[in-house]
């Protein structure tokens, strides 16, 4: 899933955790599905509109400061309830950061793999 987009109120500063950010987030998954193949079934994949309510949960609760510490979470929860999944990639962005000189975003990028 590449670029799910949403307002939430995260941020280092105060006025970020009350005026809100605009973030973004790419979940990238590997693992075998050929299980959901044979049978059509959406339980033996990765569910991205169960992914998707699992990362609004995250970001709609209470605020962080880091978008590492987002990133984070979302892999966590991600790895916790889809055991289908072996690898995972979760990119974060956070959209035009409060920094001096205009950008489009700030990212972080963090990996799981299940042992």
């Amino acid at each position: 899933m590449q670029a799910l987009r949403f307002e939430a109120l995260h941020g280092y500063h105060d006025f970020e955790r009350e005026k809100g950010n605009t973030f973004e987030i790419d979940l990238m998954a590997a693992g075998d599905f050929t299980p959901s193949t044979e049978e059509d079934d959406l339980s033996k994949t990765f569910d991205y509109a169960e992914a998707e309510k699992l990362v609004l949960e995250i970001f709609m609760g209470p605020s962080e400061k880091l978008i590492e510490t987002l990133c984070k979470r979302t892999g966590e929860k991600i790895m916790e309830q889809f055991s289908q999944v072996e690898e995972l990639t979760v990119a974060l962005r956070k959209c035009n950061p409060p920094i001096e000189h205009p950008a489009a975003y700030a990212e972080i990028r963090m990996s799981w793999k299940r042992s």
